[in-house]
C-alpha cells in the first residue's frame, strides 16, 4: 500500500485519539494528561523519547535504517503543537470539551493525531529511511513560548545533530480541504501594546474635579486606528486591534485608571518597531493633552513565520504528487495571525503548511474562524496530515543537501516579500 492509503487505514484510531484529546483540554505550558496520551500512543515504536524539564513537551526520534549514497545523514524535524485555548466551547459536539472555559478551538488535537499517525507510518518504513526524524510535541504555542522553550531545551539537535529542514502543519475551520502553501511570509510577526492611562478619581457627578482616564483611553484607542491608516503605508499591511480594555468598578465612579491592550501584526520586523514608536509618541502626547500620565509598553513577540522558498517548493511538488493538483492550493496572501513554530524557522529553513478542514458541505464564507467556541474541524482530514509529514520525512532525507528552489509550476498570485521580512 502506499502510504495515503495506509493513513486512510489509521483514520479510526488517530479519529478516536483527536476526540479523545479532544474532550480533555489543557492550556499553557503543563499539559500533564496530553502528555501521557501522546506517550501511549508512540509506545511500541522504536522511537527514542524524551520529556521536558520545563514543559509537558514530548520529543521522539526515529532513526532510519537505509543507507545514505552522500554518507551525511540529514535530520528532519516535524513538529505538533498540543495545547487548547481559554475558550468554551459551543459545537454541542458528542466529544466536546469536558473542561470549563477551555477548548481545542485552534485544533491543536488534529496536528498531535496526525503527528501520531506519521510516526507510526514512517516507524514501519525505517528501512526506507535515509535519515532520522526529530517529533516535536510542543505545548504552550497560543501565546506561552512552547517553540522557544523546546529549543533552548535542544529540540533542534535531538537526533544528535542539528536538524536540516523543519515543517509543520496548522488547520483552518474556514478553508475547504487542501494544503496551502505560499514562499517568504506564511504568518504575521506579533506584538504586545500595554497600556495603563493614569487620572484621578471622583465623582460622576461633578467630572471636572477628577481626571477621567475612560474618556482619555477610549480617545487613545481610536486615535491609534487612525495612526495606523494615516502613518503606513496601504500595501504594508499593519494590524493594531485593541482585545481588552478594563476601568471603573461603578457608573457614579470616576476610576483612577484605565488599562488597555492591543495586539500588533506585520510581515516585517522594522515595521513593528515604526508602530512601536509612534503608538508611544501617540499615547503620551494624548495623555499630556489631558492632564492624565500614561505607562505604555510595546513589547516584540513572534517573529514572522517564514517559509524558506526552496523548501516551500519542496513541499509543493509533494503535495502535488501524492495528493495531486487539486489538493494544492498556493496562498494569495499571508495570514495576520502569528505562530511560535517562527522560532524554530528562525534557526532552521522549512516551511509551515495550512491545511483545510472545513466541515463537508459547510459555507466557508459563515463558518466559525479557528479560536471561535463553535470552530467545527473535519475528521477527515487526520489522514491527509498524516501521510503528508511522512512523505516529507521520507523524501526530505534522501538527499543530503537543501531541494533546489523551483517554484515554475506553483501558479504563485502575489510576490514572495522582500528578504528584510524576514527574522
Amino acid at each position: 500500500m502506499t502510504i495515503q492509503q495506509e493513513a486512510q487505514a489509521l483514520a479510526p484510531e488517530l479519529t478516536v485519539l483527536r476526540h479523545t484529546l479532544h474532550t480533555r483540554p489543557e492550556i499553557g505550558l503543563d499539559l500533564p494528561r496530553t502528555q501521557a496520551e501522546v506517550v501511549q500512543a508512540l509506545s511500541g515504536l522504536p522511537l527514542d523519547v524524551s520529556l521536558g524539564k520545563r514543559a509537558t513537551s514530548v520529543t521522539a526520534v526515529l532513526r532510519g535504517s537505509a543507507p545514505q549514497p552522500s554518507g551525511a545523514r540529514p535530520a528532519v524535524l516535524l513538529r505538533a503543537d498540543m495545547d487548547a485555548v481559554p475558550v468554551q466551547e459551543e459545537t454541542g459536539l458528542a466529544y466536546a470539551s469536558r473542561s470549563a472555559g477551555v477548548a481545542h478551538a485552534c485544533g491543536h488535537d488534529l496536528h498531535t493525531a496526525m503527528l501520531i499517525g506519521a510516526a507510526r507510518l514512517l516507524a514501519a518504513r525505517r528501512a526506507e529511511l535515509h535519515g532520522d526524524v526529530v517529533l516535536m510535541f510542543q505545548p504552550g504555542e497560543e501565546g506561552w513560548e512552547g517553540a522557544r522553550t523546546m529549543i533552548e531545551e535542544g529540540v533542534l539537535d535531538a537526533a544528535g545533530r542539528r536538524v536540516q529542514a523543519a515543517y509543520a502543519l496548522h488547520v483552518f475551520s474556514n478553508m475547504a480541504q487542501g494544503f496551502f502553501t505560499r514562499p517568504g511570509a506564511m504568518l504575521a510577526s506579533s506584538s504586545a501594546l500595554l497600556v495603563t492611562v493614569r487620572g484621578e478619581g471622583g465623582h460622576a457627578s461633578e467630572p471636572h474635579r477628577a481626571r477621567d482616564p475612560i474618556t482619555v483611553a477610549a480617545e487613545m484607542v481610536l486615535a491609534l486606528q487612525t495612526m495606523i491608516t494615516r502613518r503606513f503605508d496601504v500595501f504594508e499591511p499593519v494590524v493594531l486591534t485593541v482585545g481588552s480594555l478594563h476601568a471603573g468598578t461603578r457608573r457614579n465612579v470616576v476610576p483612577a485608571t484605565a488599562v488597555f491592550e492591543a495586539t500588533v501584526r506585520t510581515l516585517s520586523d522594522s515595521v513593528a518597531e515604526q508602530v512601536g514608536q509612534s503608538a508611544l509618541r501617540l499615547l503620551h502626547g494624548i495623555a499630556d493633552a489631558h492632564g492624565t500620565r500614561v505607562d505604555a509598553r510595546f513589547v516584540r513577540e513572534r517573529p514572522v513565520t517564514w517559509n524558506e522558498p526552496g523548501e516551500t517548493a519542496f513541499v509543493d511538488a509533494t503535495i502535488r504528487e501524492v495528493f495531486g493538483e487539486d489538493l494544492h492550493r498556493p496562498l494569495a496572501h499571508p495570514f495576520l495571525g502569528a505562530e511560535d513554530f517562527s522560532r524554530v524557522l528562525a534557526e532552521v529553513p522549512g516551511a509551515m503548511i495550512a491545511l483545510g478542514a472545513l466541515p463537508t458541505g459547510a459555507d466557508p464564507a459563515h463558518a466559525p474562524f479557528n479560536h471561535s467556541g463553535r470552530a467545527l474541524f473535519d475528521d477527515a482530514v487526520l489522514p491527509l496530515g498524516a501521510a503528508l509529514y511522512a512523505e516529507l520525512a521520507l523524501r526530505r532525507t534522501r538527499a543530503a543537501q537543501p531541494p533546489s528552489l523551483d517554484t515554475a509550476r506553483v501558479p504563485y498570485p502575489s510576490p514572495t516579500p522582500p528578504p528584510e521580512a524576514r527574522p
